[in-house]
């Protein structure tokens, strides 16, 4: 196994996917794709839509930083253009961009995409036969690919789906010997009620437990329960629904809590030959089991390190048996005593470190430190680029500052506008992503925090009206 990645992982990544470095491109963010691939797997209850879903759609601007110059982008829609000029600026060379004529803020963009005959038809017409390389393939970008006549890049729809469950990842923890928490993999509500006895005796005795869907998403499809009433009521609830419909079908994971110092997302990547290249390794920033952002280096010790490209060496090979090619992230803890547990999740897609790494290749060497991270907006109407810069200052990177922040995606700020007209509100939520590049931990920590002071502020604002 490699575990020295070239200088250049996207440049790697394209030989991995399109079997050629100078192969373009077609690059779809359509991320929360677990949603499709969960759509008819029976696990916990669902209690509402995301409120944030036209949030998560407009993550596919993400994708300018991944592309390279000859490549092209599918986006909702055109990009703003003062934050185009502020990636271009610092040295980035950005893509060509592709629009569908109309977006619908909840539909994703592979569906949008789909809804435009026009746009399928320039698709096709690309010269120099690009690769259609998604965030993730269900049976949508399947379809985008065979309506365009490009090559899909990575595996089939019926392969990611299955090496992404969570049961799957559970189960070849079990075949490879990988540390993880005690748990059950529950595919019948016999099953369920045969883990929920087992786990309640942990309960009992003061422990917790948490019951996951097997392609839950950024802490949805996960419940986490401290005592036996709780358990039983939701287990009731699934048992209830088996008898009702007569499908007795789950699709979940239930696993004791265990102790953890560290949450970390490991990457490689699988070419067709099964050679397996370790990435990198990013502290994952959490709140309340939501994914916040990366801290990047990882501060591992080289053992933990050794540890973790071992693990993705024999994670790996088993996926490559299964069939998988192209980018695989794992997520992974630290315990408190410093041990690992390696293969909590597999995410056999992009994720969102793999976002990340062009802007780390050009602004983070070795000695700087940075955070990928997100502050959440409240807004009364359109918010450009420029008033966010001009609010931002000094704490926004410039070609002349080593430090400051990089905004990765700008489109998410004002996705949720149309609620204003939708639903009559004064007021909707937004997300700022960027990564903040400092020269020390206590001057990235400093510049966060002015940073959020300035959202802050700019939201006051905008709850009052000015």
């Amino acid at each position: 196994m490699n575990t020295n990645a070239a200088k250049s992982w996207p440049t790697r990544i394209r030989r991995v996917l399109a079997g050629a470095a100078d192969t373009p491109m077609v690059l779809l963010g359509n991320f929360e794709v677990e949603n499709q691939w969960a759509a008819d797997e029976p696990g916990l209850p669902r209690i509402a839509v995301s409120a944030t879903r036209e949030i998560a759609h407009r993550m596919d601007e993400f994708c300018l930083l991944l592309a390279g110059p000859d490549d092209h982008v599918l986006l909702k829609s055109a990009p703003d253009e003062a934050h185009l000029s502020h990636l271009a600026a610092l040295g980035f060379e950005l893509p060509r961009v592709l629009t569908p004529a109309v977006q619908d803020p909840v539909r994703t963009v592979t569906e949008d995409v789909l809804a435009d005959p026009a746009l399928l038809k320039e698709i096709g017409a690309l010269t120099g036969s690009p690769v259609l390389w998604p965030h993730g393939v269900s049976e949508r970008e399947e379809l985008l690919a065979e309506s365009t006549g490009l090559r899909l890049a990575g595996p089939s729809a019926q392969i990611c789906k299955a090496v992404n469950g969570k049961a799957y990842s559970r189960e070849i923890a079990d075949e490879l010997g990988l540390r993880q928490p005690r748990g059950w993999v529950c595919r019948t509500v016999g099953e369920l009620l045969g883990a929920a006895a087992e786990s309640g005796h942990l309960l009992d005795r003061g422990g917790t437990v948490v019951l996951k869907d097997s392609y839950g998403v950024s802490g949805k499809g996960l419940l986490v329960v401290s005592d036996r009433s709780a358990l039983d009521r939701v287990v009731r609830k699934i048992a209830r629904r088996a008898e009702r419909t007569g499908d007795d079908r789950v699709n979940m994971v239930v696993e004791t809590w265990v102790a953890k110092k560290t949450d970390l997302n490991y990457q490689f990547t699988i070419d067709r030959t099964g050679t397996r290249t370790f990435d990198f390794v990013r502290e994952a920033v959490t709140e309340g089991g939501v994914h916040k952002g990366h801290r990047i280096p990882a501060r591992l010790d080289s053992h933990q390190r050794a540890g973790l490209a071992e693990a993705s060496r024999r994670i790996g090979a088993r996926l490559h048996a299964d069939g998988y090619v192209g980018t695989v992230g794992v997520d992974a803890m630290v315990d408190p005593d410093d041990g690992l547990y390696p293969l909590v999740e597999i995410n056999a897609r992009n994720n969102m470190s793999t976002y990340q790494e062009r802007v780390r290749e050009r602004l983070v060497p070795e000695g700087r430190v940075a955070l990928a991270t997100q502050y959440p907006l409240t807004l009364r109407g359109h918010l450009p680029f420029d008033r966010l810069a001009d609010r931002l200052g000094d704490t926004l990177l410039t070609p002349a500052s080593s430090e400051g922040l990089l905004v990765n995606n700008y489109a998410t700020v004002n996705a949720a506008e149309h609620r204003l007209d939708a639903d009559g509100r004064e007021t909707f939520d937004g997300r700022l992503y960027g990564i903040v590049v400092a020269e020390n931990d206590d001057r990235l920590a400093a510049l966060d925090q002015r940073i959020a002071a300035h959202i802050t502020a700019l939201t006051e604002e905008n709850r009052h009206g000015h």
